[in-house]
């Protein structure tokens, strides 16, 4: 066995562990209990406070501002989904509604990119295409959810809902509309609307679009009527030459890709709604084929008015110039027989 080697402790290591010793003795005074007399202070300040908070209560009929009674749970995705669509029907004039058929999320990616290509390449007169693009949207929709809200749109007005009478803040009674997408009064307009023996109008948008509502849904939608966006969209989600031909292999090769072409065959349009009027298939395809867009229906409209404006005027020009001439024949025929029984006289009387 080796020989143990004696050696003095270093200088430096003496005031470390005298300094270890002391802070574990400050934390361990800092980790005994209260005295008597702190805990008893910090009992009668507790307390105090519970006394104070205790004395102010609510109005028992208080509703806050931000959360306002609603029929359904507010806080569900179903209600937010609710509410968007809502939102999306007021805002967005161009909406068509596609079938879909289990696209995955590849071809989802595939058929978009397509379609955000044929829609960039759009030159419209008097249209910012870039934030038109930008806003165009093909996303996959709740069928039931959907319904809901178109229910929503039509039958559901704001203005007519009656206030409510509820304590304010500070008790006072104020008067308060709730007139929301998710209130009881929006609820209880859609089922009087839609329950009952009385069948809807025909004019009523719901009832012509509601048979379409089956089966899983996908919509696309435009911020603004462009018939020249429109068409571009027509001829890649549902090309029918020679109206709407597809596009050329040679300047768009991703649209023949396996993936986009399988995805496009998923997709079937079956209606579309337009400035808050129901189109079939060959009413959108009708919109989506006006020539030079809106500006060319404008013209065509001017035009027709013009015209009909035109052939009114020349009617009653010659009703008044056939009055006209009537009235001076029949003058020049009165005058001569004036004139040939004054030459009568005269001879008779020479």
């Amino acid at each position: 066995m080796p020989q143990r080697l004696r050696c003095a402790v270093p200088r430096g290591l003496s005031p470390a562990v005298s300094n270890t010793s002391r802070t574990t003795s400050r934390s361990a005074v800092l980790l005994l209990p209260p005295t008597p007399r702190a805990a008893s202070t910090t009992r009668q300040y507790a307390t105090a406070t519970v006394a104070k908070i205790s004395s102010f209560s609510l109005p028992v009929d208080y509703v806050p501002p931000t959360k306002p009674p609603t029929a359904r749970p507010s806080d569900t995705r179903k209600s937010q989904l609710l509410r968007t669509y809502t939102s999306l029907l007021r805002s967005t004039p161009l909406i068509l509604i596609f079938q879909h058929n289990n696209l995955t999320a590849v071809e989802w990616a595939a058929v978009r990119r397509e379609l955000r290509i044929a829609l960039g390449n759009v030159s419209s007169a008097g249209t910012d295409t870039t934030e038109l693009v930008s806003r165009a949207q093909l996303q996959v929709i709740r069928t039931r959810i959907f319904d809901v809200a178109l229910k929503i749109v039509e039958f559901h007005d704001p203005s007519k809902v009656a206030p409510t009478t509820v304590s304010a803040l500070t008790g006072e009674k104020v008067q308060v509309v709730y007139n929301h997408d998710l209130s009881k009064a929006a609820f209880q307009a859609i089922k009087t609307a839609t329950q009952g023996d009385k069948p809807l109008p025909e004019e009523s948008a719901y009832a012509q679009i509601s048979p379409l509502l089956a089966g899983p849904l996908a919509i696309f939608t435009l911020p603004a009527v462009s018939p020249a966006h429109l068409a571009a969209a027509l001829s890649v989600l549902c090309p029918s030459p020679p109206t709407f031909p597809p596009p050329s292999r040679k300047k768009f090769p991703g649209y023949y890709d396996a993936v986009a072409q399988s995805g496009l065959q998923k997709l079937m349009l079956i209606g579309g709604r337009i400035e808050d009027k129901v189109f079939d298939l060959e009413g959108v395809k009708w919109v989506g084929g006006i020539e030079g867009g809106l500006d060319g229906l404008r013209a065509q409209l001017v035009h027709m008015l013009q015209s009909a404006g035109l052939g009114l005027t020349s009617t009653l020009e010659g009703a008044s110039k056939s009055l006209w001439l009537t009235m001076e024949s029949r003058r020049s025929v009165l005058e001569e027989e004036q004139n040939g029984g004054k030459t009568a006289d005269k001879e008779e009387s020479s």
